[in-house]
């Protein structure tokens, strides 16, 4: 599948200690469906074993029968949406992953990609280790199996110390829900308290819709335990380094009525579009959105501009990912199925089209020309980010760098092949000054090309040390 956009990663949400455990992590996960719309699943605990829900598709079908919570007591419960970034799309690979070992059984949601994944599970399988998915998730169960420490975080801890990359990861066991954020901080997650319940969640707008306190962010680094008690222990385990969050979650990824990394994203977006206007203004009668994701920025584009803001081009919400096309000779409807102009305010008109990125900019070709042919004067598109130049591999879906357009065309001729009349991307200096929170360095390697976390050595792939130590102990 070719993609017209960076794809949505993944989304976790789990809550310990309420009766409602499950029902209230579909709410969640309900909740999260923008972060993954491939396949869900639900794993809960009743204090003695874990059990099991999870199929490919949208959480409301997979979840469409009550009588599945009938299957999934308990008053613990971790849920999970995916967006294949690590693995293929196929059932084996739905998540929470659920295994049992030798001390017993355990539960894994896993939002982030591991840079040095294939290593790792080189390594473990030239030991004897058989995997039963292709996701890299998987390799951290193997990871936590493979240490003899009696303590479940201290095994957790030792598996995530040797894993380089992005994971916001959720634990259950038969007593226990733990929490961990990587210590660059790539993806967010939060903590939010329901009576005397503990929440964790991707974003804050699952917390709202379960009527959730958000207490706070939990921090890069950190590890959260919730307790037998009713009470967390929080824990930073790992070496601490000066912490990368992407600014892609503010662009495009989290959901607009989330506070994240410290920021509101709908009031973020709304500055991004605002410092687009300051950066790349232009004489016109109108200012639209390519909805959803732009309209935030484009109402700040045309409240700094004293341009009209009008929703020029409307979204067909009832089409899903799975849209087939049915024959090549109409595979141009794929566009024109999801957004249709309103001609009567674009006829005749100078306007401005406001959009989050271009991938491969054949989608913003599409709409380009979609606005002309509704009888538009002019086109000129406007881009809420900077040019995204890089893949990325810290758990969002991109395409290699020879598929995104930007990384081999000038903004000229990218203006030229999506036939507008002028195109203006935001600077990346405009974007940090737009999310702007305190002394926070974000990851721009989508942008840049710089990535926080280096990319391990194919000739590191049987490391000596652990699993020789391993083995030479039960010789």
């Amino acid at each position: 599948m070719k993609l017209s956009r960076p794809q949505e990663e993944c989304g976790v949400f789990g809550i310990y200690n309420h009766s409602e455990a499950s029902n209230l992590t579909y709410l969640g996960l309900y909740a999260l469906q923008h972060r993954g719309q491939e396949s869900c699943g639900i794993v809960s605990s009743d204090g003695n074993s874990l059990h099991a829900h999870k199929r490919m598709g949208l959480v409301a079908d997979v979840f469409s029968n009550p009588d599945v919570f009938k299957k999934l007591p308990g008053k613990s419960a971790i849920g999970h949406v995916r967006y294949s970034t690590a693995g293929a799309s196929v059932e084996k690979n739905v998540q929470p992953i659920m295994v049992d070992y030798s001390r017993g059984s355990i539960a894994v949601a896993h939002n982030g990609n591991l840079v040095n994944a294939q290593l790792l599970k080189a390594e473990l399988e030239a030991y004897g280790s058989i995997f039963q998915t292709t996701m890299d998730t998987e390799i951290i169960i193997h990871l936590i199996a493979t240490y003899k420490t009696n303590s479940l975080v201290d095994r957790i801890v030792e598996a995530l110390k040797r894993v380089q990359g992005a994971y916001c990861l959720l634990f259950l066991t038969e007593t226990r829900m733990i929490a961990v954020r990587d210590p660059n901080g790539f993806r967010p997650l939060c903590l939010g308290k329901l009576g005397d319940a503990w929440v964790v969640a991707s974003e804050s707008c699952a917390l709202d819709l379960i009527e959730a306190d958000f207490i706070r962010e939990i921090e890069p680094g950190e590890m959260i335990v919730c307790t037998k008690d009713g009470g967390i222990k929080s824990l930073f385990p790992f070496k601490k380094i000066d912490p990368t969050p992407c600014i892609f979650e503010f662009v495009y990824f989290a959901r607009p009525d989330s506070t994240i990394f410290g920021r509101n994203v709908y009031l973020a977006r709304k500055e991004l579009g605002r410092q687009l206007a300051r950066e790349y203004p232009v004489d016109a009668d109108v200012v639209i959105a390519v909805p959803d994701s732009g309209v935030p920025a484009a109402m700040g584009y045309a409240e700094e501009s004293g341009i009209p803001f009008e929703l020029g081009l409307i979204r067909n919400h009832y089409v899903g990912r799975t849209f087939i096309e049915p024959a090549q000779s109409i595979r141009h409807f794929g566009v024109k199925i999801k957004l249709n102009p309103v001609r009567e305010l674009l006829k005749g008109k100078r306007v401005v089209v406001i959009d989050d990125s271009i991938v491969r900019g054949t989608t913003s070709r599409k709409i380009v020309k979609m606005v002309r042919n509704a009888g538009a004067k002019e086109v000129h598109l406007r881009i809420s980010s900077p040019p995204t130049s890089y893949p990325c591999y810290y758990g969002i879906d991109t395409p290699n760098r020879k598929e995104l357009i930007s990384s081999s065309h000038t903004i000229d001729e990218i203006c030229r092949y999506v036939t507008a009349d002028t195109l203006g991307y935001l600077s990346e200096e405009g974007l940090i000054s737009s999310i702007g929170h305190g002394n926070t360095h974000y990851c721009k390697a989508c942008f840049a090309g710089t990535y926080p976390v280096a990319f391990p050595k194919p000739a590191d792939t049987l490391q000596k040390g652990l699993f020789e130590e391993e083995m030479n102990g039960h010789e």
